[in-house]
């Protein structure tokens, strides 16, 4: 089982989550990270990091995310690693909580 970051994350970007990952599963794209589904050893620490409650466990993946999982594998394979925390963009309290963000997803 892997953990998934979700639609949340998209303009937010909080990395939080990446300093506490023991084995460095999580890749950063323009705005969106991603956690490697092979990678990721189940520990659970990154979900309680993320301020915007953004990471689920794979069965735990809300059902308008589902495709979320896919997502993740695919980007993580092309992205690159990311093992230290970054500052949010300036704009993520603008972006938090607001739905239907996908179609801003830049790749």
């Amino acid at each position: 089982m892997t953990f998934v970051v979700g639609e949340d994350c998209i303009k937010c970007k909080h990395t939080d989550c990446v300093e506490v990952c023991p084995v460095d599963c999580f890749y950063e794209g323009p705005n969106f990270l991603v956690i490697h589904p092979d990678e990721c050893i189940d520990c659970a620490l990154c979900e309680p990091e993320c301020p915007i409650d953004a990471i689920f466990s794979e069965d735990e993946l809300p059902a308008d995310q589902e495709n979320f999982l896919e997502l993740n594998a695919e980007l993580s394979e092309i992205w690159p690693n990311i093992t230290e925390k970054k500052d949010p963009p300036a704009d993520a309290p603008d972006w938090e909580g607001k739905p239907g963000k996908l179609a801003l997803l830049e790749r």
